[in-house]
Protein backbone atom coordinates (compact mmCIF):
# COMPACT_ATOMS: atom_id res chain seq x y z
CA UNK A 1 0.00 0.00 0.00
CA UNK A 2 1.61 3.63 -0.75
CA UNK A 3 -0.27 5.85 1.15
CA UNK A 4 0.81 9.27 -0.68
CA UNK A 5 -0.97 7.78 -3.88
CA UNK A 6 -4.35 8.53 -1.86
CA UNK A 7 -7.14 10.77 -3.26
CA UNK A 8 -4.59 10.67 -6.38
CA UNK A 9 -5.89 10.94 -10.25
CA UNK A 10 -4.26 8.64 -12.54
CA UNK A 11 -4.48 7.97 -16.09
CA UNK A 12 -2.97 4.37 -17.29
CA UNK A 13 -2.71 3.92 -20.76
CA UNK A 14 -3.13 -0.19 -21.67
CA UNK A 15 -4.30 -0.55 -18.07
CA UNK A 16 -6.21 -3.74 -18.37
CA UNK A 17 -3.47 -6.62 -19.21
CA UNK A 18 -0.49 -7.25 -18.51
CA UNK A 19 1.78 -5.18 -16.72
CA UNK A 20 -0.79 -2.15 -17.49
CA UNK A 21 -3.61 -4.65 -15.24
CA UNK A 22 -1.20 -5.58 -12.53
CA UNK A 23 -0.34 -1.88 -12.27
CA UNK A 24 -3.80 -0.43 -11.82
CA UNK A 25 -4.81 -3.07 -9.66
CA UNK A 26 -1.80 -1.74 -7.35
CA UNK A 27 -2.88 1.90 -7.97
CA UNK A 28 -6.34 1.41 -6.61
CA UNK A 29 -5.21 -0.42 -3.53
CA UNK A 30 -3.27 2.32 -2.90
CA UNK A 31 -6.35 4.22 -2.87
CA UNK A 32 -5.96 6.51 -6.37
CA UNK A 33 -8.70 7.23 -8.60
CA UNK A 34 -8.13 5.51 -11.93
CA UNK A 35 -8.82 6.04 -15.82
CA UNK A 36 -8.03 3.11 -17.32
CA UNK A 37 -7.58 2.76 -21.11
CA UNK A 38 -7.61 -0.38 -23.26
CA UNK A 39 -8.11 -1.17 -26.48
CA UNK A 40 -9.19 -5.09 -26.89
CA UNK A 41 -9.75 -5.51 -22.73
CA UNK A 42 -12.90 -4.26 -22.30
CA UNK A 43 -14.14 -6.67 -19.65
CA UNK A 44 -10.69 -6.72 -17.55
CA UNK A 45 -11.24 -2.76 -17.71
CA UNK A 46 -15.01 -2.84 -16.81
CA UNK A 47 -14.14 -5.29 -13.63
CA UNK A 48 -11.04 -3.11 -12.64
CA UNK A 49 -13.69 -0.16 -12.98
CA UNK A 50 -16.18 -2.25 -10.65
CA UNK A 51 -12.96 -2.94 -8.17
CA UNK A 52 -12.34 0.65 -7.11
CA UNK A 53 -15.70 1.72 -6.96
CA UNK A 54 -16.29 -1.17 -4.73
CA UNK A 55 -13.74 0.62 -2.26
CA UNK A 56 -15.27 4.25 -2.63
CA UNK A 57 -12.59 5.47 -5.39
CA UNK A 58 -13.75 6.94 -8.47
CA UNK A 59 -13.22 5.27 -11.84
CA UNK A 60 -13.52 5.09 -15.72
CA UNK A 61 -12.63 2.86 -18.65
CA UNK A 62 -12.02 4.68 -21.59
CA UNK A 63 -11.06 2.63 -25.03
CA UNK A 64 -9.61 4.09 -27.67
CA UNK A 65 -6.35 4.03 -30.29
CA UNK A 66 -3.74 6.44 -29.34
CA UNK A 67 -2.06 6.36 -32.55
CA UNK A 68 -5.04 8.37 -33.47
CA UNK A 69 -4.71 12.26 -32.16
CA UNK A 70 -7.89 12.51 -31.61
CA UNK A 71 -8.80 8.84 -29.27
CA UNK A 72 -5.71 10.29 -27.43
CA UNK A 73 -7.40 14.03 -27.29
CA UNK A 74 -10.93 12.17 -26.00
CA UNK A 75 -9.67 9.93 -23.51
CA UNK A 76 -7.48 12.93 -21.74
CA UNK A 77 -10.58 15.39 -21.39
CA UNK A 78 -12.79 12.31 -20.10
CA UNK A 79 -10.29 11.27 -17.90
CA UNK A 80 -10.31 14.83 -16.41
CA UNK A 81 -13.76 15.32 -16.78
CA UNK A 82 -14.73 12.07 -14.48
CA UNK A 83 -11.97 12.15 -12.00
CA UNK A 84 -11.72 16.21 -11.86
CA UNK A 85 -7.95 16.85 -12.47
CA UNK A 86 -4.95 14.43 -13.28
CA UNK A 87 -1.84 13.69 -11.10
CA UNK A 88 0.05 11.11 -12.67
CA UNK A 89 -0.26 9.74 -16.15
CA UNK A 90 1.21 6.30 -16.96
CA UNK A 91 2.29 6.17 -20.96
CA UNK A 92 1.96 1.78 -20.40
CA UNK A 93 0.65 1.18 -24.55
CA UNK A 94 3.01 -0.43 -26.39
CA UNK A 95 3.36 -3.28 -28.87
CA UNK A 96 6.06 -5.25 -30.84
CA UNK A 97 3.84 -6.50 -33.18
CA UNK A 98 5.55 -9.25 -35.00
CA UNK A 99 9.79 -10.14 -35.29
CA UNK A 100 10.78 -8.91 -38.44
CA UNK A 101 14.78 -8.18 -39.91
CA UNK A 102 16.16 -5.36 -42.03
CA UNK A 103 15.93 -6.90 -44.85
CA UNK A 104 12.27 -7.63 -44.58
CA UNK A 105 11.45 -3.97 -43.27
CA UNK A 106 9.38 -1.72 -44.97
CA UNK A 107 7.91 1.63 -44.40
CA UNK A 108 4.27 0.47 -43.07
CA UNK A 109 5.70 -1.62 -40.58
CA UNK A 110 8.05 0.58 -39.30
CA UNK A 111 5.80 3.42 -39.23
CA UNK A 112 3.24 1.34 -37.33
CA UNK A 113 5.16 0.00 -34.48
CA UNK A 114 6.73 3.54 -33.71
CA UNK A 115 3.28 4.83 -33.92
CA UNK A 116 2.14 2.69 -31.55
CA UNK A 117 5.08 2.87 -29.17
CA UNK A 118 6.30 6.54 -29.76
CA UNK A 119 3.62 8.33 -31.54
CA UNK A 120 0.39 7.72 -29.03
CA UNK A 121 3.20 8.65 -26.47
CA UNK A 122 3.44 11.77 -27.45
CA UNK A 123 -0.23 12.65 -28.37
CA UNK A 124 -1.38 11.42 -24.82
CA UNK A 125 1.09 13.16 -23.16
CA UNK A 126 0.79 16.52 -25.08
CA UNK A 127 -3.07 16.61 -24.67
CA UNK A 128 -2.25 15.68 -20.29
CA UNK A 129 0.25 18.02 -19.65
CA UNK A 130 -1.56 21.16 -19.65
CA UNK A 131 -3.84 19.30 -16.48
CA UNK A 132 -0.80 18.28 -14.78
CA UNK A 133 0.41 21.63 -14.81
CA UNK A 134 -2.46 22.96 -12.83
CA UNK A 135 -0.91 20.77 -10.00
CA UNK A 136 2.51 22.26 -8.16
CA UNK A 137 3.31 18.45 -8.66
CA UNK A 138 2.83 16.06 -10.84
CA UNK A 139 4.47 12.75 -12.44
CA UNK A 140 4.76 10.90 -15.45
CA UNK A 141 6.00 7.23 -15.84
CA UNK A 142 6.73 5.88 -19.17
CA UNK A 143 7.47 2.06 -20.05
CA UNK A 144 10.25 1.37 -21.76
CA UNK A 145 12.13 -2.00 -21.82
CA UNK A 146 15.69 -3.78 -21.59
CA UNK A 147 15.12 -3.87 -25.81
CA UNK A 148 15.71 -0.08 -25.75
CA UNK A 149 19.18 -0.44 -23.98
CA UNK A 150 20.48 -3.96 -25.37
CA UNK A 151 18.76 -3.95 -28.82
CA UNK A 152 17.16 -6.50 -27.99
CA UNK A 153 16.83 -10.24 -29.84
CA UNK A 154 15.76 -11.08 -33.48
CA UNK A 155 13.59 -9.14 -35.40
CA UNK A 156 12.86 -6.58 -32.95
CA UNK A 157 14.83 -3.80 -34.65
CA UNK A 158 11.90 -1.32 -34.57
CA UNK A 159 10.13 -2.04 -31.66
CA UNK A 160 14.13 -1.94 -29.79
CA UNK A 161 14.29 1.22 -31.76
CA UNK A 162 11.37 3.18 -30.40
CA UNK A 163 11.88 2.08 -27.00
CA UNK A 164 15.15 3.32 -26.96
CA UNK A 165 13.98 6.74 -28.32
CA UNK A 166 11.23 6.42 -25.11
CA UNK A 167 14.61 6.81 -23.05
CA UNK A 168 15.28 9.30 -24.62
CA UNK A 169 11.92 11.36 -24.70
CA UNK A 170 11.46 11.11 -21.17
CA UNK A 171 15.03 12.78 -20.25
CA UNK A 172 13.69 15.36 -22.40
CA UNK A 173 10.61 15.68 -21.26
CA UNK A 174 11.75 15.79 -17.54
CA UNK A 175 13.86 19.50 -18.79
CA UNK A 176 11.18 20.25 -20.58
CA UNK A 177 8.15 19.98 -17.52
CA UNK A 178 10.22 20.12 -14.83
CA UNK A 179 9.57 24.48 -14.57
CA UNK A 180 5.66 23.34 -14.39
CA UNK A 181 6.14 21.09 -11.29
CA UNK A 182 5.87 17.05 -13.36
CA UNK A 183 8.38 14.86 -12.99
CA UNK A 184 9.30 12.75 -15.45
CA UNK A 185 10.54 9.24 -15.35
CA UNK A 186 10.69 5.81 -17.01
CA UNK A 187 11.22 1.95 -16.41
CA UNK A 188 12.66 -0.53 -18.79
CA UNK A 189 11.83 -3.86 -18.01
CA UNK A 190 13.66 -6.97 -19.13
CA UNK A 191 12.06 -10.68 -19.73
CA UNK A 192 8.94 -10.39 -17.95
CA UNK A 193 6.62 -13.39 -18.41
CA UNK A 194 2.81 -14.15 -18.35
CA UNK A 195 2.46 -11.26 -20.44
CA UNK A 196 0.50 -11.52 -23.87
CA UNK A 197 4.12 -9.73 -25.13
CA UNK A 198 5.97 -12.72 -24.18
CA UNK A 199 3.49 -15.34 -24.73
CA UNK A 200 3.53 -14.70 -28.27
CA UNK A 201 6.87 -13.18 -29.22
CA UNK A 202 9.34 -15.63 -26.91
CA UNK A 203 9.38 -19.06 -27.04
CA UNK A 204 10.34 -21.27 -24.14
CA UNK A 205 13.52 -22.25 -25.25
CA UNK A 206 14.50 -18.31 -25.58
CA UNK A 207 13.08 -17.52 -22.42
CA UNK A 208 15.31 -20.08 -20.68
CA UNK A 209 18.65 -18.98 -22.34
CA UNK A 210 17.59 -15.59 -21.35
CA UNK A 211 16.82 -16.72 -17.42
CA UNK A 212 20.07 -18.55 -17.82
CA UNK A 213 21.80 -15.38 -17.76
CA UNK A 214 19.99 -13.37 -15.03
CA UNK A 215 22.35 -13.23 -11.61
CA UNK A 216 18.80 -13.64 -9.64
CA UNK A 217 18.29 -16.88 -11.99
CA UNK A 218 14.81 -16.30 -12.75
CA UNK A 219 12.49 -13.91 -14.66
CA UNK A 220 10.10 -11.09 -13.56
CA UNK A 221 6.63 -10.89 -13.38
CA UNK A 222 4.23 -8.06 -13.56
CA UNK A 223 4.06 -7.39 -10.04
CA UNK A 224 8.10 -6.85 -10.32
CA UNK A 225 7.38 -3.83 -12.47
CA UNK A 226 3.98 -2.84 -11.27
CA UNK A 227 5.65 -1.92 -7.50
CA UNK A 228 8.56 -0.22 -10.20
CA UNK A 229 5.82 1.86 -11.41
CA UNK A 230 3.57 3.08 -8.27
CA UNK A 231 6.94 3.72 -6.54
CA UNK A 232 7.83 6.50 -9.53
CA UNK A 233 3.91 7.47 -9.64
CA UNK A 234 4.09 8.03 -6.14
CA UNK A 235 7.57 10.59 -6.52
CA UNK A 236 4.82 13.62 -7.87
CA UNK A 237 6.37 15.70 -5.21
CA UNK A 238 10.11 13.80 -5.17
CA UNK A 239 13.46 14.74 -6.43
CA UNK A 240 13.37 12.07 -8.70
CA UNK A 241 13.21 12.93 -12.36
CA UNK A 242 14.69 11.79 -16.05
CA UNK A 243 15.77 8.85 -14.80
CA UNK A 244 14.80 5.10 -15.58
CA UNK A 245 14.74 2.36 -13.32
CA UNK A 246 16.05 -0.82 -15.51
CA UNK A 247 13.89 -3.95 -14.30
CA UNK A 248 16.00 -7.15 -15.26
CA UNK A 249 17.21 -9.35 -12.16
CA UNK A 250 20.72 -7.66 -13.13
CA UNK A 251 21.01 -8.73 -16.08
CA UNK A 252 22.19 -5.42 -17.57
CA UNK A 253 22.70 -2.81 -15.62
CA UNK A 254 23.93 1.41 -16.54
Amino acid sequence: MNNKLSGKNVLITAGAQGIGEATTKLLIDSGANVAIHYFSSADTANTLVEYATSKGQKAVAISGDLTTEADANAMVAETVATLGSLDILINNAGSLVARRSLKDMDAEFWHKVMDINLTSMMFVTRAASPYLAKNETSSIVNLASLAGRKGGHAGSLVYSTSKGAILTFTRALASELGAQGTRVNAVAPGLILGTSFHNTHTTKESADETISGIPINRAGNVDDVARAVVYLASEYDGFITGATLDINGGVYNM
